[in-house]
């Protein structure tokens, strides 16, 4: 009886925490392309300042180079986090089938003593 209770409690906090972990990604995420579109910007402004616009140019603005490879490792990242993203969503839809399951065995058993 208080270990199907258990049990269940044990899987309904597994599926919180998959959930904030997953929310968490997505908050990441967001925030790393926010964080990209911002130095795109800078770039831009940059370039237009200087009047050069090819990155390889000998006289190309050493902080548009830096921003620029600073917006790409960004973009690995929010690649990386993608991956990490769908296998959390997985991990989430897994945890909730077993939640389910506990619920419905802990309702069953609550329905057998009732009766009982």
């Amino acid at each position: 009886m208080k270990a199907r209770e258990s049990l269940t409690r044990l899987k309904e906090f597994q599926v919180r925490e998959k959930q904030r972990q997953l929310t968490q990604l997505q908050m990441m995420m967001s925030e790393f392309e926010r964080m990209t579109k911002e130095l795109e910007s800078q770039i831009v402004f940059e370039e237009k300042k200087s009047g050069i616009s090819d990155p390889s140019h000998f006289a190309y603005p050493t902080f548009a180079k830096a921003a620029r490879q600073r917006a790409d490792n960004l973009q690995v990242s929010i690649r990386e986090l993608k991956v990490q993203q769908d296998a959390a969503e997985l991990a989430l839809a897994e945890v909730q089938a077993e939640y389910a399951k506990a619920a419905a065995l802990e309702e069953r058993d609550s329905s057998a003593r009732l009766r009982a």
